[in-house]
């Protein structure tokens, strides 16, 4: 078993102004899948549970969009998201995937039998993390940014988690706010023991 050092604060650490061509990066490329969808039968790709072909979808889920509602509707909470984890955590990257494969692993082993698209999955996932990651650290940053979440998001995410409208993946949201509390608790108990890549301060 590798044993784990403590970080001396220079390990991980990057420039703001880097994720935030990330994040633009990101989110154009989220963009640029959408206005090729509109030419390629990319939906195809999308997340289909126990599906061996389905499989490809825990990558390309994210990236994936049914119509105009659906990118903008998503869009607008990601980038703030993100911008919020990038501004406080020096991980960030790290964060972002290890939500989407645990949400996307999750929903291929347990969601319905359809095909799974959008982001929303990893927007749910991030509005998690950042609520869960202020209540396990009890730090100042993390818990104001959690208070802003759970005021902004709270009854979205609440609402998108059950199965009361057609046409959504529920399930896929569930899993995703899930897949988010479960990486917060991890950071967090890495942070405690001085092994974890820690906060922006």
């Amino acid at each position: 078993m590798m044993n784990r050092r403590p970080l001396s604060g220079t390990e991980h650490i990057h420039s703001l102004s880097a994720d935030i061509k990330g994040i633009a990066l990101f989110v154009g490329l989220i963009w640029l899948v959408f206005v090729a969808d509109r030419f390629l039968p990319l939906e195809n790709f999308g997340l289909i549970p126990r599906s061996a072909k389905g499989l490809v979808g825990i990558v390309t889920l994210p990236f994936l969009h049914a119509d105009w509602q659906h990118i903008t509707g998503n869009t607008v909470p990601l980038v703030i998201l993100l911008l919020l984890l990038a501004g406080s955590r020096a991980n960030s990257i790290d964060i972002v995937v290890f939500i989407s494969v645990l949400a996307g692993i999750a929903l291929w082993l347990m969601g319905r039998t359809a095909i799974h698209i959008g982001a929303s999955v990893l927007v749910f996932g991030l509005v998690g993390f950042l609520v869960c990651a202020g209540f396990f650290e009890k730090r100042l940053l993390s818990a104001l940014i959690a208070i802003g979440v759970a005021v902004t998001y709270g009854s979205t995410l609440l609402a998108g988690i059950l199965p009361t409208a057609s046409g959504v993946s529920w399930e896929g949201h569930l899993f995703g706010a899930l897949a988010g509390a479960l990486v917060a608790y991890y950071i967090s108990g890495d942070l405690s023991r001085g092994t974890g890549d820690g906060v922006r301060v």
